[in-house]
């Protein structure tokens, strides 16, 4: 099993299997935006790519952090792991 951070502000995961020429990414990250909330960016496509772009607005960073917390556990079930730190 593997282990994910308490409280992570950001995270790369991606999800390889060549054998069914899977090559994924994504990742999510939290920036405060101007009016004192919180912006979860997520990022996600083929590896090699730009990927797609969403935003999703959030009250305070403490929203963000739980977004980002559980759309972290569905990609981790959905078979994404932690991209290495070289990539």
């Amino acid at each position: 099993m593997e282990q994910i951070p308490l409280f992570p502000l950001e995270a790369r995961l991606t999800r390889i299997d060549a054998a069914r020429n899977t090559w994924r990414f994504y990742e999510m990250s939290i920036q405060h935006d101007l009016f004192g909330g919180a912006v979860l960016v997520r990022r996600w496509g083929r590896i090699g790519t730009a990927g797609r772009l969403r935003l999703d607005l959030h009250a305070n960073e403490g929203a963000a952090a739980n977004a980002l917390g559980r759309l972290l556990r569905l990609k981790i079930k959905r078979g994404y792991r932690w991209a290495s730190a070289a990539s």
